[in-house]
């Protein structure tokens, strides 16, 4: 892996700029790489779009922004319309199941996977927990971080008092992400 750009996308309240600050510092601090964070959103702190732009890499970044993203993670539908498509081919797209329609438009240049954030969330009782869902679900699709790196940043950059449910949220998405990982591959086979 020399330099993998990544982009995640919703609107202001989904949690989108710590999820860039969790991958980011989890690349730096625990998985011995080199990572960047560029953060953009409205006027408007929640309700507004807003996106965070991470590289990762094995060797010092030396340009920060991001060019066309390997890996897109989409949360919202009016971020789906800005960036959905903004992926280099053979590149990952993560969106979450119940608020993203991809529509009929031919994705097949992606690997795309759905993660239902939004519903495990409810299940565990706080919806504001969806970004832990898709935190975990992005770090078992793309195997770009260690586990651990990934587990080590949530709990070091959530809320004291709220690790359990953070990190619970976090393992049903990296279960969910593991299971679509696995069915993936068994189709891949056949």
């Amino acid at each position: 892996m020399a330099r993998t750009e990544i982009r995640i996308a919703g609107f202001g309240g989904q949690g989108v700029i710590l999820s860039g600050y969790i991958f980011g510092k989890a690349a730096s601090l625990f998985d011995d790489k080199f990572a960047t964070l560029i953060q953009s959103f409205g006027p408007e702190a929640r309700g507004s779009a807003c996106s965070a732009q991470v590289i990762i890499s094995d060797e010092p970044i030396d340009y920060p922004y991001i060019r066309k993203p390997d890996i897109n993670v989409v949360i919202s539908q009016e971020a789906f319309t800005k960036y959905g498509r903004d992926l280099k081919p053979g590149g990952i797209l993560i969106t979450e199941e119940h608020m993203v329609s991809v529509g009929n438009g031919a994705l097949k240049d992606y690997d795309h996977y759905t993660v239902p954030a939004t519903q495990i969330a409810d299940q565990l009782g706080r919806r504001i927990v969806m970004n832990m869902v898709v935190v975990g679900c992005f770090t078992a699709v793309t195997g770009l971080l260690k586990k651990y790196a990934v587990r080590k940043a949530v709990e070091d950059s959530i809320p004291k008092g709220t690790e359990e449910l953070n990190l619970k949220a976090f393992e049903r998405g990296y279960k969910h992400g593991m299971k679509l990982k696995k069915e993936r591959e068994a189709r891949a086979i056949q």
